[in-house]
């Protein structure tokens, strides 16, 4: 068994249970009780459990509360940007695509070159932050608008994306994990990545490194709904090498 996919399956494990011990872990694994510590040492660094005395403690909870759009914005700040460099680098004159109301789609809008193309959005900062670029046209899906995410979800903003059929889908989420799939905090939104990535001829997920091996409250779907992830340089090779041998292409800067 692979390193990471160990430690995939510890983090499955402390999440069903809550709480477990090294040694418990090492007859499972049958692996000495050192290799586990160094095990929980690195999920733990990488703020996917939390370790206790003897053992390791889940850290997930089920809050559904969405963080306010003013303190994402400086979560990840650097990743966010190196990620949504790579993303526009998928973006060819004339594309129709979807953007979702993370912060990470908002500065990729940032990046995006006054060209010929087609946006669709539930966000209010991305339709905003377009608005400057002529040449781009900016249709908002409408719906419930949500103060905290300045975004718009419910059953407007879901018939809304499912009228159109775009080239290219480009959103972000609160976990992707390598058997839950991927994740929301908040339901309303789940359903409407959902249904972007549903409506895409090319899905791309962009997630930084502190969310890879997370399982958020709301369940968006399985690994198969996206096309190719694009992650930060700080996400380790043998996350990459994994997602890779599963099909997923990983595109990370150099």
């Amino acid at each position: 068994m692979l390193v990471a996919e160990r430690r995939e399956k510890i983090i499955d494990i402390v999440n069903n249970k809550k709480s477990i011990r090294v040694t418990e872990l090492s007859e499972f694994f049958s692996v000495t009780e050192e290799t586990i510590r160094r095990d929980l040492e690195s999920l733990e660094k990488d703020k996917k459990i939390r370790r206790s005395h003897g053992g390791a403690l889940s850290i997930v909870t089920s809050d559904t509360t969405e963080i306010p759009y003013f303190e994402r914005e400086i979560i990840n700040i650097e990743e966010k940007k190196e990620i949504s460099l790579e993303a526009v680098k998928f973006v060819s004159k004339g594309d129709k695509i979807f953007l979702d109301a993370s912060t990470t789609a908002w500065y990729m809008a940032q990046q995006l070159p006054n060209i010929t193309l087609t946006v669709v959005t539930n966000s209010l900062k991305v339709a905003l932050e377009l608005s400057d670029k002529n040449k781009i046209k900016v249709l908002s899906t409408g719906g419930k608008l949500l103060k905290k995410s300045l975004s718009y979800v419910g059953s407007k903003a879901e018939q809304s994306v499912d009228n159109y059929h775009v080239d290219k889908a480009f959103i972000s989420c609160k976990g992707l994990h390598i058997s839950y799939g991927l994740s929301e905090s908040h339901e309303q939104q789940a359903v409407v990545k959902e249904k972007m990535l549903q409506n895409a001829a090319e899905s791309y997920i962009m997630i930084d490194n502190t969310k890879i091996g997370v399982k958020s409250f709301s369940r968006i779907g399985n690994l198969d709904l996206i096309d190719t992830i694009i992650t930060d340089s700080q996400t380790k090779q043998e996350l990459i090498q994994y997602f890779e041998e599963k099909d997923v292409p990983v595109i990370q800067p150099d």
